[in-house]
């Protein structure tokens, strides 16, 4: 099997690697291949070595995938940062994953600028012309030769978690010591998985700094498939993509389902989907009734895998096997899955406890010892802090993460499953619980809801969200307050800031 960019553009020059959208702009195999090595000798002349750091913080860009390639075959980390993120937040991950050279657009610039100004000998490239402050990196790549620098081998991603419940880390990996077309192990998992394969045609609709939409569509591209970049997620335009470039693949989060089918019907119906085989979902627990929809409208094809940026593990659900297992987010089928108490004790079919994977990927977070530490055991196995329990064919069931767990009358609830419940309201678009401190109970609960429409915000709203939660949960699961937002501080990603939610509440509590 034909593996990697380089062989693409010898076997296919003019096929589309891929394709962004809606601005139309096409970058073949042949074009992506020069413009990365390209890039790989840039970054040489820069003094960037094996080993060294890039950071890139760029909106999806139609630079982004070239810059990454050339770091991979640079044997380079990369670093992709949230444009969501202040000047502050951005500076911090430069300069924690000890970056020397940054990436910036238009769009981010004055982010960029503020950063390096904090940051002596930071190289800043302004990816989409030339300004004060950063080097126009179009000219100065152009000037490069377009054949491979003499010293390549296999670079990686060094990503940083989303910060939802604290300060991100870069999580890290050693280097592998391959050739840069030799098969990963995430692109050969996308092979015999999920039938990626040379001439598939794949739909992005995330943002790419994101580790699952940056690494599937590098896979995809590695075996000879063509990306399709959604510039901006739009949940109509999705759709008439999927038609109109025959999309064959798709890797979605559950706000991405859940804004579909809150389209008109109308809207929803009027395309052609029949090209489309295989989707993937994970970043967050898709809502039981959501995935319900999903199926009866896309049919069994839709795919669910619970992993993580650290890839340590990994499960795996079929459509069929969901359908028989609701809620579930499969077997594992890499690493060795585990529910431990907290004393560390392995726990029998449906009782709850920390999720731990045996044998998967060794990684570690940079700078940060004591985190690496408290997310390994004394046998080696590693967690993320996600809480969960398995059934008696060993099918893993999500209940929440650790950190997000409220105790309320002495009493643990794990928000998720409350969650689950109010976004499938016809009148509710997002939703977020937390835990409000309270004088009796030490935290009540608080469902934050955005509406679909902001004018239905009031108390027969909030009563009729309250009446469809005790149809499906016990009272003990009931949010007694229930206060509106026009829009919940939710990543493109899918990952919902519920850190930023809380502090609102707990800012004129002591101590909190």
């Amino acid at each position: 099997m034909l593996l990697h960019v380089h062989n693409h553009a010898q076997e296919k020059p003019d096929t589309t690697a891929y394709k962004m959208m809606p601005s139309g702009e096409v970058v073949t195999f042949a074009d992506f291949e020069q413009r990365s090595n390209q890039c790989a000798h840039l970054l040489r002349e820069c003094g960037l070595k094996r080993g060294d750091v890039i950071a890139i913080l760029l909106e999806n860009h139609p630079r982004y995938f070239e810059i990454s390639l050339s770091a991979e075959r640079s044997g380079l980390y990369f670093t992709g940062i949230s444009t969501h993120l202040s000047a502050k937040e951005a500076a911090y991950i430069v300069a924690d994953s000890d970056a020397k050279v940054l990436f910036a657009s238009r769009k981010t610039l004055s982010v960029a600028l503020e950063v390096a100004a904090g940051q002596p000998g930071l190289i800043v490239f302004l990816v989409d012309g030339s300004a004060e402050g950063a080097r126009d990196y179009v000219a100065q790549r152009d000037a490069q030769p377009v054949t491979p620098i003499p010293d390549e081998s296999m670079g990686g991603p060094m990503l940083y978690s989303s910060g939802t419940t604290g300060r991100p880390k870069g999580v890290k990996f050693d280097l592998p010591d391959t050739r840069i077309d030799e098969m990963d192990p995430l692109t050969q998992l996308s092979h015999s998985r999920f039938g990626f394969e040379n001439g598939m045609i794949y739909l992005c609709p995330a943002p790419m700094y994101h580790a699952a939409a940056l690494r599937w569509s590098l896979s995809v591209m590695k075996l000879g498939g063509s990306v399709i970049v959604m510039e901006k997620y739009d949940p109509e335009l999705a759709l008439e993509l999927i038609e109109k470039e025959k999309i064959t693949h798709s890797q979605w989060v559950p706000t991405h389902f859940i804004r579909m089918l809150k389209l008109p019907e109308e809207q929803r119906t009027r395309y052609d989907l029949s090209s489309h085989k295989t989707a993937l979902h994970a970043a967050a627990p898709c809502p039981v009734g959501i995935k319900e929809q999903m199926l009866e409208w896309w049919g069994p094809m839709i795919y669910e895998y619970y992993a993580g940026t650290e890839f340590n593990g990994m499960t795996i659900i079929t459509p069929e096997e969901w359908l028989a297992h609701k809620g579930s987010v499969g077997q594992a089928k890499f690493g060795i899955l585990h529910i431990l108490s907290e004393d560390g004790e392995e726990l029998p079919p449906r009782k709850e406890g920390a999720i731990f994977f045996e044998g998967g990927n060794q990684f570690r977070y940079h700078k940060d010892d004591a985190k690496t530490a408290g997310s390994y055991n004394d046998k080696g196995w590693s967690t993320l802090g996600d809480i969960g329990w398995v059934d008696e064919d060993g099918y893993l069931y999500l209940t929440d993460r650790k950190s997000f767990m409220i105790i309320s009358g002495g009493v643990n609830i794990y928000p998720q499953e409350i969650e689950d419940v109010i976004v499938t309201h016809p009148k509710v678009a997002d939703v977020a619980v937390i835990g409000a401190p309270d004088p009796d109970l030490g935290e009540r609960l608080v469902a934050v809801v955005q509406p679909l429409d902001m004018s239905d915000a009031g108390e027969d709203l909030a009563a009729d969200i309250q009446e469809h939660v005790l149809q499906h949960l016990g009272k003990i699961k009931l949010p007694r307050q229930i206060d509106f937002l026009e829009a919940l501080p939710r990543l493109p990603t899918g990952k919902l800031f519920k850190r930023q939610l809380r502090d609102e509440y707990w800012k004129d509590t002591k101590g909190a």
